[in-house]
């Protein structure tokens, strides 16, 4: 059996979310050609090949892209055991901002499990649209900042899940077979609504905002009580809502990118600690998501 060393892991993922040897070793506090040694010493034990040589920028292969998951839960849970025992326990302030639908879903288990590995640590969480967290950190409000991501063009972050699209109706009613197609959104500058409102006016298919509310339980509210239909990240859908897909005439959404961005002025501890945590939990939810998107192409979100 082959016992992987935590160090040479934590090189490892810091070259996959850093996209450089270089970048790497100056926060693991390597030189270049020493990270280089780690990759290969790790890519010797497993007898596989992780990065693709001769690129300019750090590109997995599918084995590595296979090994990040396991990483990143692996590193999770040495640093939950470690911070569980250690003294003395990290302590200060962390600004997280995030959208409502995750604050409503993964967060409160993920959040929950950090605040017991580290009681000394206060969480200080808002909630608003990702474009909206965005521009509020770069006016110095956060810490950090779990955001959807709708630009492939964009740089920044650290990529920490990559979402379907989802859309939803309710179960009770058949609002979405009507002309024009009645909407649940939230308000401007929502990712959902811009790609819902782009997607809709490129079919030529008319709509009306039948409700709008920046309130992910309101929205929620609404679908269920048969107002409209909504686009949803895959992780968000809640229960008692009903999937559509290409058969009932709703197009693939295709894909999201959630990053997450950390203010480097104002790193400390407890928000490396937080934002370690978050990146390892979210690769766990992503090996869950891409399960579960198999699913539902195959079963509730028939045709696609």
């Amino acid at each position: 059996m082959i016992n992987i060393p935590t160090e040479l892991l934590r090189t490892f993922v810091k070259v996959v979310d850093l996209g450089s040897f270089t970048r790497a070793g100056e926060v693991v506090g390597r030189t270049q050609s020493a990270v280089s040694l780690q990759i290969r010493r790790l890519e010797e034990m497993l007898d596989a090949v992780l990065f693709v040589r001769g690129t300019h920028r750090a590109k997995l292969t599918d084995e590595g892209a296979i090994l990040t998951g396991y990483a990143r839960r692996m590193l999770a849970l040495n640093d939950e055991a470690a911070s569980s025992l250690r003294r003395p326990k990290v302590a200060g302030s962390v600004r997280l901002g995030a959208p409502h639908e995750y604050t409503a879903s993964l967060l409160p288990v993920i959040l929950g499990k950090f605040a017991q590995s580290h009681p000394g640590v206060m969480l200080e969480v808002t909630c608003d649209l990702s474009k909206n967290l965005l521009a509020r950190r770069e006016k110095g409000e956060f810490d950090l900042v779990i955001a959807l991501h709708d630009d492939p063009d964009e740089r920044g972050g650290t990529k920490v899940l990559t979402e379907p699209l989802v859309w939803i109706t309710s179960l009770d009613h058949e609002r979405h077979t009507e002309r024009p197609l009645s909407l649940v959104l939230a308000p401007p500058p929502c990712i959902y609504r811009s790609r819902v409102l782009h997607t809709l006016g490129c079919q030529q298919r008319p709509w009306r905002v039948a409700y709008m509310s920046s309130s992910y339980s309101g929205i929620i509210a609404a679908v269920r009580a048969g107002l409209g239909v909504t686009l949803l990240a895959g992780s968000t859908v809640p229960e008692g809502v009903r999937t559509l897909g290409e058969r009932d005439g709703f197009p693939a959404m295709g894909l999201l990118d959630v990053r997450l961005y950390e203010r480097a002025e104002s790193t400390t501890e407890a928000v490396r600690c937080l934002a370690d945590y978050i990146a390892s939990s979210f690769a766990s939810s992503d090996a869950v998501l891409s399960g579960a998107a198999a699913t539902q192409s195959g079963a509730q979100v028939t045709g696609e």
